[in-house]
C-alpha cells in the first residue's frame, strides 16, 4: 500500500502513486506547470529498496525517532545532515552540509526534518545539492516561502519536491519509507489512491486492506491496477479537472476501471481556514458540495466516509467481472517494484471560474485587514493609489471593475483574476484567471491581456499607464507583504486617475509565527473582536471553529487530529443524522496536554452533550492521545459521555490504555460503530436534558 504526498501549505492538487511500469500515464498527469525541465524529474518519485535516503536535521529528536522507525522497516538510510556537525548518529555519518552528503553519500532522496522556519532553507540546499527526491514534512512553512522555492524547482530539471507539510511518500513494495505514514496501515496492493488529506489517505488504505484489498497507488496504463480511489476536500480546483479527466477517460475507454471518492468539508464553516493547512475555499473556487456533484455527475462513486470505501470497492470490482482474490495474490509477487508519486497539475489557459468569492475574501487562513485599515495600506505603500473604505462611499459608483491578486494553488504560481463587471450575476462569465511568475511578476503581454479583458485596451495611453502601475502596485505589494489575497473594485475617473474601493486583504500567518516577519501587518490584528475559546486554541497549536453557534441541536464535540479528518467526520457525523457543534483539528504533534487543552475548549460550548475523539495516527501518537483523554478525565472532572477510536501510530498501546483505564468510556475501532454510538448518546442526553 501507497500512501500520498502533499503540499499542504499551498494546496496544490492531488497526490498520486504509480507502480514504476507506469509511464505514459505519467505524461498525462505530469506537475509540470509548463513544457520546461521540471517535468523531466517526475521519474525521481521512483522508490523502493534501491533508494538511498538522508535526513536533513537527522540528530533532532524526531528525526532520531522517525529513522529508527524507518530503518526497522527496511528503508536504505545512509546517513544525514546537522549543520556544524562531523560524525555518527544512530552508527552512521553525519556531516555539516548537503552539499558533502551528496558527494560522500551519495543520496537518491533526502527527508527534511526541520521547523518551518528552516524549512525553506533546507529545502534550497537541498535543490541546490541536486538531491534528486527531497521530502519535506514540516507544517507552518510561509506560503511566499514556498511559492519562491517553486519558482526555482521550474528552472531546474535535477530535483523533484514532495511538501512542505506532507507525510511523505513510502513504497510498501519497496519497504521504503520517506515521510511519517503509520507504517502498520500499509502494505502492497492494487489499487490506486489519489490524496489530499493525510488522514484520510491512512483511513482509506485501512479500509480497503480490512475489506480483503490492499492498496496500490497507480496509474491508468499500469496493468496490476484494478481500481482507482480519490480523497479531496474543500480547497483548490483539482477535483474539478479530475472530473474532466475521468469524464473523457469514461468514454475513451471500453471497460474503464472503477473509481470511488470522497470528499471533505461539505459542511465547513464558511470563510474559514479549517485546519493548519491550505483547507479553504480561495477566490473562484467552488464549494466542497460542488466538488462531491460534478465527481458523481462523472461517474464515480461518491461514499461520505472513506472507512466505506473497502466494501464499496469490492463491488465496484466484482460488478467489473475482476476477482478480488486473484488481485490480492498477484500483490505478492510484485514485491520486487518500487513506486512514484505526481501532482496532477493540468494547465489551462485563463479561462471562466465560478468566482464565489472574487469579491470578498473572508478565510482567516492568517490576519484579514479590510476598511480604512486595508486602504490606509495601499497608500502607504504607493501614495499615487487613491483608495477609499467602505465608510468613505456615500454612494457605491457605477463601471467598477475587479482586481484580485491571489495564489493559484494548482500552478503554484501568483495570478491575478479580474473581472470587468462587478454584479455578482454576471461575475462567473465576466472573470478570467492570469497565472504569472512568482519571481518577474506579470510581463508585458500578461498585463496587455488583464487590459484586453478588462475591456481597457482602447482607452487613452495615460490611462493605460496608470491601470498598468495600479496591477504592478498590487503584486509588489501582495509580494512585500507576503499577503495570500488582495481584492479590490477600481473606478476610471473622468481625470484618467484611478480610485480603489472596499479593499480587502488576507496575510500569511505562517510568516509571522513562523519567521518573525511582518510584524508591521500583524500588529492590527484585533483580538478583542476574536472568540476567546478559539484564541486559547490557537495558543496551544489548536484549531478550533464552533459551528452553527446559535443552533442547540449541535451537540457532539470533536477532537480529531488533521484538516480533511476533521472535516470528515464533521460532514459523516452529519449523515449519520447528527450535528457536531465544532471543529476542532489538535494538529500533527498533538500531545497528552493538547488533548486535555482540547477537551477544556470543547467543554466551554455548553450545548455539547457528548465528546468524540476521532484519531488516525502518523505524525500523531495513539498512546499520548490515550494519555491525554485520561488526564482531561483526572483534572477535569469529565462527566460527559466520550467515544474514543484510535487508529494509526501505536494504535494498540492507545487502545489498550483505553481499555484497562477504568473510565466510563466507549471505545470503537470502526467508524460506523463509533459515529452511531456517539449520535446515540448525544440523542439521550438531550433526552435528560429536555
Amino acid at each position: 500500500m501507497l500512501p500520498l504526498h502533499l503540499q499542504k501549505s499551498l494546496r496544490p492538487g492531488w497526490a498520486i502513486a504509480a507502480s514504476s511500469r507506469t509511464r505514459a500515464f505519467c505524461a498525462g498527469f505530469s506537475s509540470s506547470t509548463s513544457l520546461n525541465g521540471y517535468s523531466d524529474t517526475i521519474h525521481n518519485l521512483k522508490i523502493g529498496k534501491h533508494t538511498r535516503v538522508i535526513y536533513q536535521g537527522f540528530t533532532g529528536k524526531q528525526a532520531t525517532a522517525n529513522a529508527k522507525d524507518s530503518i526497522e522497516y527496511g528503508t536504505h538510510i545512509v546517513g544525514g545532515v546537522t549543520p556544524g556537525r562531523d560524525g555518527e548518529h544512530l552508527g552512521l555519518p553525519v556531516l555539516p552540509t548537503v552539499k558533502a552528503a551528496k558527494e560522500q553519500l551519495n543520496p537518491d532522496a533526502t527527508a527534511i526534518f526541520v521547523a518551518a522556519k528552516y524549512a525553506a532553507g533546507a529545502i534550497e540546499e537541498a535543490i541546490e545539492a541536486e538531491i534528486p527526491l527531497i521530502v519535506a514534512v514540516a507544517e507552518h512553512v510561509p506560503i511566499h516561502d514556498m511559492l519562491r522555492i517553486h519558482s526555482i524547482l521550474q528552472t531546474q530539471s535535477k530535483s523533484r519536491l514532495v511538501g512542505a507539510n506532507a507525510p511523505g511518500i513510502i513504497s510498501a513494495i519497496g519497504r521504503c519509507r520517506i515521510g511519517f505514514q503509520p507504517l502498520p496501515t500499509f502494505s502492497p496492493g492494487h489499487i490506486g489512491i489519489i490524496a489530499k488529506s493525510g488522514t484520510l489517505s491512512y483511513e482509506s488504505v485501512a479500509s480497503l486492506i480490512r475489506a480483503g484489498l490492499d492498496a496500490l497507488r497507480v496509474f491508468e496504463h499500469d496493468d496490476d491496477t484494478e481500481g482507482i480511489i480519490l480523497v479531496g476536500e474543500l480547497g483548490g480546483r483539482a477535483e474539478e479537472e479530475a472530473a474532466d479527466w475521468i469524464t473523457a477517460y469514461n468514454s475513451r475507454t471500453k471497460r474503464p476501471k472503477p473509481i470511488a471518492a470522497v470528499i471533505g468539508g461539505i459542511r465547513a464553516a464558511k470563510g474559514r481556514v479549517m485546519g493548519h493547512a491550505g483547507a479553504f475555499g480561495g477566490p473562484g473556487e467552488i464549494s466542497a458540495q460542488k466538488k462531491h456533484n460534478i465527481l458523481k455527475r462523472a461517474g464515480v462513486t461518491m461514499v461520505d466516509h472513506p472507512a466505506k470505501f473497502g466494501n464499496v470497492m469490492k463491488g465496484l470490482l466484482a460488478g467489473a467481472g475482476k476477482d478480488v482474490r486473484k488481485i490480492k495474490q498477484s500483490a505478492a509477487r510484485s514485491q520486487r517494484r518500487g513506486m512514484h508519486t505526481s501532482q496532477r497539475i493540468l494547465r489551462r489557459p485563463s479561462t471562466a471560474i465560478l468566482p464565489s468569492q472574487v469579491a470578498a475574501t473572508t478565510q482567516r487562513r492568517g490576519l484579514k485587514v479590510r476598511g480604512q485599515q486595508a486602504a490606509d495600506l495601499l497608500t502607504q505603500f504607493d501614495n499615487s493609489i487613491t483608495a477609499y473604505a467602505e465608510d468613505d462611499m456615500t454612494s457605491r459608483p457605477g463601471n467598477l471593475k475587479h482586481l484580485c491578486m491571489t495564489v493559484d494553488r494548482e500552478a503554484r504560481q501568483p495570478c491575478m483574476m479580474v473581472s470587468f463587471d462587478t454584479d455578482r450575476r454576471k461575475l462567473k462569465k465576466s472573470t478570467r484567471r492570469f497565472t504569472f511568475s512568482y519571481h518577474e511578476g506579470p510581463d508585458r503581454q500578461t498585463i496587455q491581456n488583464i487590459l484586453q479583458h478588462l475591456q481597457l485596451n482602447v482607452v487613452s495611453p495615460s490611462t493605460t499607464a496608470v491601470v498598468t502601475q495600479l496591477i504592478k502596485s498590487l503584486f509588489d505589494f501582495w509580494k512585500q507583504k507576503e499577503a495570500i489575497t488582495i481584492s479590490t473594485e477600481f473606478l476610471i475617473k473622468d481625470d484618467g486617475t484611478v480610485a480603489l474601493y472596499t479593499p480587502r486583504m488576507l496575510f500569511d500567518d505562517a510568516a509571522f509565527k513562523s519567521k518573525g516577519r511582518q510584524a508591521d501587518v500583524h500588529a492590527l490584528r484585533n483580538r478583542d473582536a476574536e472568540d476567546p475559546a478559539e484564541l486559547e486554541a490557537e495558543a496551544h497549536g489548536i484549531v478550533y471553529i464552533k459551528l452553527e453557534p446559535q443552533n442547540p441541536n449541535y451537540n457532539i464535540g470533536t477532537l480529531v487530529n488533521g484538516a480533511g479528518l476533521a472535516m470528515n467526520t464533521v460532514d459523516a457525523i452529519a449523515n449519520h443524522g447528527g450535528n457536531c457543534a465544532n471543529f476542532l483539528d489538535t494538529g500533527g504533534k498533538a500531545t497528552s496536554d493538547t488533548v486535555k487543552r482540547s477537551f477544556e475548549i470543547i467543554l466551554r460550548d455548553g450545548r455539547v452533550k457528548v465528546i468524540f475523539v476521532n484519531i488516525f495516527g502518523g505524525l500523531t501518537d495513539c498512546g499520548m492521545i490515550a494519555e491525554g483523554v485520561m488526564l482531561a478525565f483526572k483534572e477535569l472532572g469529565l462527566t460527559l459521555p466520550v467515544v474514543v477510536r484510535l487508529r494509526g501510530t501505536r494504535e494498540e498501546v492507545g487502545q489498550k490504555m483505553i481499555a484497562e483505564s477504568g473510565l466510563q468510556l466507549h471505545a470503537f475501532d470502526d467508524f460506523e460503530e463509533a459515529a452511531e454510538k456517539v449520535i446515540q448518546l448525544a440523542r439521550e442526553e438531550k433526552a435528560k436534558a429536555d
